[in-house]
Parts: structure tokens; C-alpha cells; sequence
């Protein structure tokens, strides 16, 4: 399978400050790609760093195989879409997507104008006069309908309510599905796309904490509930990400194998247990990382 984006000990630093800390991943072709994190953790700047919109201090980043900077076989083939989209002025809804044509050209119109009806977007409207929620309707039917081999959405969706964020997720799906290209979308809405994921890149403090198949991920997590003994030996040579003790009986969510022998141990010792979510994993996980800035998720 290609690489599509390619990063090796790839920093970047404001002052005192670094926002992206050693990172080296690879980000493969058609797949889905879920850039996690708290606010500030770095996947804003990492984004800014892989669309060109930024310079990396140090490290090696290549998109498509090329150095992104000024590169526009590399930047005609990359659509990034972020909640603080700006636009022209006198732009109204119909200029964007007239004009989205100039910048990509994979550019579905017919398809664009059709997402704008099922988002009920007055095409006429100026776009300082639209809501969050429609400002977030018309990006996301920007980086939809662009086709882009690298399409990248940083919270573009805020604003929206329930049934158009479905909307979303039913469209973006059907349409990869039809037209697969590598897509990366960087939310605080774990669950929502969690079954959308492909593919999880977790960033804490500008480090990358994990960097995993999602199938892999799912239901290798469990929390175990019960005597402090008991559960001491079901996570004996497991990974222990969080841990919770209320007097003789303890709560703790380990990592084991995924192939469903550990619902079956914890039963044996008599432990209560259930599946822990990609949600409450990524908390726990940050929330381990924090507590040990130097550790790396390896599980």
C-alpha cells in the first residue's frame, strides 16, 4: 500500500513552546485516519505542517513523496478543511462551490450542489452572513465533493447539530466507499466516528502517544471490577492504563489481546467486566501519558 503522508522526527517549536515533539508516522493510502487528542496536544500544528501551511524546525515530511512547501502537484491534491475556514468577503455559498473547481481537480459540482440541498444551504446567501452550523455545512461539502486524495477535516463539523453531523458521517462514508482516497479527521467526538476509523494516531504534549490499526484497538481494552487481589492477578503481565481503588475493591482498565479470552478469565476470578469504548480509552491513555510525560503507548 502507498504512503501518503510521511513524517520522521518531525518537530516543530515556537519559542519555548513545541507543539510537535519527534513524531514520525506514515499515513497510508484509502484508508480513514483518526487524529486524536486534547486541545493543544499538536494535531492542529501537525495538520498545518502536512497541508504546507506551516515549517517544520526539524525532521523529514513528505506528502505524496515530495516536500509539501510551494509544491503544487502536492497541494492540488490535498483538500484541508478546519472550523476557522475563511472566505472571500463577497463570497456567497454559490461562489464557493463554483469556484472549488480552480483548486481541485477531482471537484464533483453536480455532487456539491446536491450535498448543499440535503444541508438546506441558501446558495445566495453571503458567507459572513451564514450560521456555525451552515459555515461548517459548506466546508464540509467542500472537502466531501473535492475528492482530494489527502482530504483532511480539523472540527469542521462544531456547530452542527445531531442530525446534520449524521448527515455527514452517511456522506462521507457512501462517497469513500465509491471513491476511496486517504482521509483524516481530527475530532473530540471519538464515539461518533469511532466506527468510522480506520486507523487511530493519538497526540499528547506534541509526542505521538499511539499509532494503531482501530481493528486492532477494538476490545482490546477492559475494565475489570472487584477484590484488589483478584484483579492484581488478572492484569498481572498486562498493560494497566488506569486504575481506580475504593477501599478493598479496585477498577482497572487493561489491555489485553482482543480475542475475547479475557471476558472469559475475568469471569473465572469472579471479576465484573465490561468492553471499554475508543472514547474512554484515548482519556485513559492521555491521562497515563500525563502522569508520565515520557511514556509511549505501546500496546
Amino acid at each position: 500500500m502507498s504512503v501518503v503522508v510521511e513524517t520522521k522526527g518531525l518537530r516543530k517549536a515556537y519559542k519555548d513552546t513545541v507543539a510537535v515533539d519527534n513524531v514520525s508516522l506514515k499515513i497510508a493510502e484509502n484508508k480513514i485516519y483518526g487524529l486524536l487528542g486534547r486541545n493543544g496536544a499538536g494535531k492542529t500544528t501537525l495538520m498545518h505542517l502536512m497541508t504546507a501551511q506551516q515549517l517544520p524546525t526539524s525532521g523529514e515530511l513528505k506528502v505524496f513523496g515530495e516536500n509539501p512547501y510551494e509544491n503544487e502537484r502536492v497541494l492540488k491534491r490535498t483538500c484541508f478543511i478546519k472550523e476557522s475556514q475563511k472566505y472571500p468577503d463577497t463570497f456567497r455559498v454559490k461562489d464557493v462551490l463554483e469556484t472549488a473547481a480552480d483548486f481541485f481537480p477531482g471537484w464533483d459540482r453536480e455532487y456539491a450542489y446536491s450535498l448543499a440541498d440535503e444541508f438546506r444551504l441558501p446558495l445566495r446567501r453571503g458567507m459572513k452572513k451564514l450560521s456555525r452550523g451552515m459555515l461548517a455545512s459548506v466546508g464540509i461539502i467542500v472537502g466531501i465533493a473535492s475528492r482530494a486524495p489527502l482530504t483532511i477535516f480539523d472540527e469542521p463539523y462544531l456547530g452542527l447539530d445531531a442530525v446534520a453531523r449524521s448527515l455527514f458521517y452517511d456522506r462521507l462514508m457512501e462517497d469513500y466507499t465509491e471513491h476511496p482516497r486517504t482521509i483524516v479527521l481530527s475530532t473530540h467526538l471519538i464515539d461518533e466516528i469511532s466506527k468510522l476509523l480506520e486507523h487511530v494516531i493519538l497526540i499528547e504534549g506534541g509526542k505521538l502517544l499511539l499509532d494503531e490499526d482501530a481493528d486492532a484497538l477494538r476490545g482490546r481494552a477492559i475494565r475489570v471490577s472487584g477484590p484488589a487481589f483478584k484483579v492484581n492477578e488478572f492484569a498481572e503481565g498486562r498493560k494497566t492504563v488506569h486504575r481506580q481503588t475504593l477501599g478493598g475493591l479496585v477498577s482497572a482498565v487493561v489491555i489485553g489481546d482482543g480475542d475475547g479470552g479475557d471476558r472469559e478469565r475475568a469471569q473465572r476470578l469472579g471479576l465484573s467486566s465490561e468492553t471499554v469504548t475508543l472514547q474512554q480509552l484515548v482519556v485513559h491513555m492521555t491521562n497515563a501519558s500525563n502522569a508520565n510525560p515520557e511514556r509511549k503507548a505501546e500496546i
